[in-house]
């Protein structure tokens, strides 16, 4: 009996500890709970904008300060012609300027003798040559001053001459790794090509730094004639006048008659053909 009772305790005691272990197998723990405020600050975090004192990437960029080109026209009424000269291109040398063209005339027109001069003068100078030269004049008769705005041309001008300099480099590059003649031969045709658009951008751009450099202006300086000024009313000038007109008449007869020669020669020809025929008519009659 009492062995009975102690199998008894024993399978109970086992049956009891297999149920424990299965409830403990069962049991799910649930995962961690995240409060609602926590997880948006996360989010958020991650979307806010950069802070105030955060300093913004920024691309390099050239500075180029702006290119004028100017140039004018100016006309100046002056009483000593040679003197005028003089004093323009004493200024002129001494302001570091140059002159580009010069002519003499007279104006029969407007009755009176001028010099023309085309000048090239350093651009801060330009004003400054303007002023000292109009103030040598009796008379500014007129001025006309142009000023053009060239930046974006220079930097158009100057980016493509860096670009192909740049593209120069990267075919030099491949040149000394080029391991094949055709190869060789390939990138060298293509760096003279290269070299080419080199030259010829460089020399826009030395052409307008030239332009920029050197401000351009037509001078023209005149003096009024004094023939025929005042004289209107003396005997001199008007017998002067009428053999000068007398002269004048002859010179044009003389060039019609010129001009007019085949027909002055036929005329004469038919006069002397319609007399012979008249007196062979009166011959005829006579007989």
């Amino acid at each position: 009996m009492k062995l009975y009772i102690l199998i008894l305790a024993c399978l109970y005691i086992t049956a009891c500890q297999n149920g424990n272990r299965s409830r403990v197998d069962s049991v799910k723990f649930p995962p961690p709970m995240v409060k609602a405020d926590e997880q948006y600050r996360t989010q958020e975090i991650m979307l806010a904008p950069p802070a105030a004192n955060a300093q913004p990437v920024v691309a390099n960029a050239v500075s180029i300060d702006k290119k004028v080109i100017k140039e004018g026209e100016i006309s100046l009424e002056i009483n000593n012609l040679k003197a005028a000269r003089k004093i323009i291109t004493d200024t002129l040398s001494k302001l570091g300027g140059y002159i580009d063209e010069e002519s003499e005339n007279n104006n029969a027109d407007v009755q009176r003798k001028e010099y023309i001069l085309k000048i090239r003068i350093p651009a801060q100078n330009f004003d400054r040559f303007i002023s000292d030269v109009s103030a040598s004049a009796d008379r500014v008769e007129s001025k006309s001053i142009r000023i053009k705005d060239v930046t974006t041309e220079y930097i158009d001008i100057s980016t493509r001459l860096n670009n192909q300099k740049l593209l120069e480099n990267r075919y030099k590059a491949l040149l000394q790794k080029a391991g094949k003649m055709a190869d060789i031969l390939e990138v060298e045709n293509k760096l003279t090509e290269i070299r080419t658009n080199i030259e010829t951008t460089q020399g826009q751009l030395n052409y307008l730094n030239k332009q920029i450099a050197y401000s351009s202006l037509e001078i023209t300086f005149f003096t009024q004639s004094t023939v025929g000024k005042n004289e209107g009313d003396g005997f001199g000038y008007k017998f002067k006048s009428a053999v000068n007109q007398s002269w004048q008449l002859l010179q044009d007869i003389f060039f019609g008659i010129i001009t007019i020669w085949p027909v002055v020669i036929i005329s004469i020809l038919l006069f002397f053909v319609f007399r012979a025929v008249l007196r062979k008519r009166r011959q005829s009659k006579g007989m």
